[in-house]
């Protein structure tokens, strides 16, 4: 059983998250296996690019199931960027697409008009503590790519939000042993490191990431 893996779909940034993981002291190991993936102790699901190639390059491998199985396990899980967008029911991004189902709601685009993608530091406000995000202060900047962003039909998995030009976004996503961040971790400086610190550790110490109330 592999320690931490990092899922490969052909995503572009699987380096870069693995070297953020290994300063945090693990070396993961980054696989497109589908059994690798169901039998991680922790998992992170990267991503960057397009929701139709992402899930198609996700059944293609066999590993949008893995990874369902694995999140129902109740190990520690962490989505990036497109990894967290995939978590939800279905992405509009150029036509509909069914996603992974993990948590209700939809992936819809900035409205008409405004900036796309939304690139850059922008802040995260977190709507209550959360044991990843331990030791970051509130409203710390983190490093953004998008254009589009999620909007669950249950406002309580919100974990933090972020406003861009008045539209005010899910930044950071959670329940139980997933966690998941519209932003980059990797490329956030030395607040997304500590992000990758804490994840590892707590899925080390703990072998889990939920909060200590909803983990009783």
């Amino acid at each position: 059983m592999a320690d931490l893996v990092i899922v490969d779909y052909g995503a572009g940034n699987l380096r870069s998250v693995a070297r953020a993981v290994a300063r945090a002291g693990v070396e993961a190991q980054i696989s497109a296996d589908p059994h690798t993936v169901e039998g991680a102790r922790a998992l992170i699901l990267p991503g960057v690019g397009a929701a139709a190639d992402t899930m198609r390059n996700l059944r293609e491998r066999g590993l949008d199931g893995s990874i369902r199985d694995y999140i129902a396990s109740g190990r520690p899980f962490l989505g990036v960027c497109m990894g967290m967008q995939a978590l939800f029911d279905v992405s509009e991004e150029e036509g509909e697409h069914p996603c992974l189902g993990v948590f209700a709601g939809r992936i819809v685009r900035f409205p008409r008009g405004m900036t796309v993608p939304h690139m850059g530091w922008n802040t995260v406000h977190l709507r209550e503590p959360h044991p990843v995000f331990e030791g970051i202060p509130q409203d710390s900047y983190f490093y953004f790519v998008h254009s589009y962003y999620a909007a669950p039909a249950d406002p309580a998995v919100v974990v933090g939000e972020t406003d861009y030009l008045g539209v005010r976004f899910p930044s950071a996503v959670g329940r139980d042993n997933v966690l998941a961040t519209q932003f980059h971790p990797e490329k956030s400086g030395p607040w997304g490191l500590r992000l990758y610190d804490n994840f590892v550790r707590l899925a080390r110490e703990r072998g889990s990431i939920a909060p200590v109330a909803a983990a009783r």
